[in-house]
């Protein structure tokens, strides 16, 4: 069963800006997915003193398009690697160290690769390298998939197909770490908007682990609209993704992922005189990675149309 329910208004909505931004981006449907979330009320720590089966049995409205749709998730993997260790560190399988909350940090607020890359091992207990025999890599290889192993014990029918067990590269990979990717690099980071929008859902709202773990991932996710923080850091994560898009005063959580072939980002918003939404796109192509206006366009496209909706 869907953790959200789709509702023919919000789809009408979201239909008509697609038509829009399609009108100077032939082949945009194709190139994009889209999971898109409307809550009634503020959703921040609503799981709190809740049952897991009645928070999920409390299904928000939503609209997607092409939601279901693997595509490479660049950045945004960091998203359940964070929320990976919160899962770890609950079970007592890996200690709250200063230099891990550090990694942590980075990984999500900086979107740091290097942060990353210690992250993994941690929650794999696996190191890269150069390539290893045939053996011992496939010992490696089983202790990589431990992430992708929790995920699908939870059952949760978005996690199918999804995949979670590389690290984040600027240049690389390497070594081990290219020989498992696969010769045709079958191997890489898949996700789907409806996957992301789940997990991000059971953050925001304190239904991750615990709403004291959910705390702390917030904390990380959490992106300052000030201009002149933006503008002294040009990788802020808000300008060119969904948080563009945002009128003064408006509060953001939110990962994005960026690189030569995709623009992504899922945010949390909650702005005045709109509903409260979650929000996650995926667009994919050499064009669309450098299209700095998109995914604002598409935030102020779904908020108007709420807006117009409320007035």
């Amino acid at each position: 069963m869907a953790f959200y329910s789709r509702d023919p208004e919000l789809g009408n909505h979201l239909e008509a800006v697609l038509q829009q931004l399609e009108l100077e981006r032939p082949g945009l449907r194709e190139q994009l997915s889209i999971t898109w979330l409307v809550y009634d009320s503020s959703p921040l720590d609503l799981a709190a003193g809740l049952s897991l089966p009645d928070f999920w049995g409390m299904a928000p409205r939503g609209a997607g398009h092409l939601g279901e749709q693997q595509r490479y998730p660049a950045s945004v993997v960091k998203l359940i690697y964070a929320a990976a260790v919160q899962a770890w560190q609950a079970r007592d399988l890996l200690p709250d160290l200063e230099e891990l909350r550090r990694a942590c940090h980075d990984m999500i607020a900086d979107s740091g690769n290097d942060a990353t890359a210690l992250v993994v091992d941690l929650l794999s207990g696996t190191t890269s390298g150069p390539e290893l025999p045939e053996d011992p890599f496939r010992s490696w290889a089983r202790q990589r998939q431990l992430v992708n192993q929790w995920f699908a014990a939870l059952q949760w029918p978005e996690w199918e197909g999804c995949n979670a067990c590389q690290k984040t590269w600027a240049e690389g990979p390497y070594g081990r770490e290219r020989q498992f990717y696969g010769p045709a690099l079958e191997n890489r980071n898949r996700m789907s908007t409806d996957f992301t929008a789940r997990l991000l859902h059971a953050v925001i709202a304190g239904a991750w682990v615990s709403p004291l773990a959910s705390a702390r991932l917030r904390d990380l996710l959490c992106r300052s609209l000030d201009l002149e923080e933006r503008r002294s850091d040009p990788e802020n994560q808000v300008d060119g993704f969904l948080g563009g898009g945002l009128p003064d005063g408006s509060r953001l959580w939110s990962k994005a992922g960026w690189m030569s072939q995709a623009r992504h980002d899922a945010a949390y918003i909650e702005a005045e005189g709109c509903p409260p939404m979650l929000l996650v796109a995926f667009s994919e192509s050499a064009e669309r990675a450098q299209d700095e206006e998109l995914l604002p366009q598409l935030c102020r496209g779904l908020m108007t149309s709420l807006q117009n909706k409320v007035h």
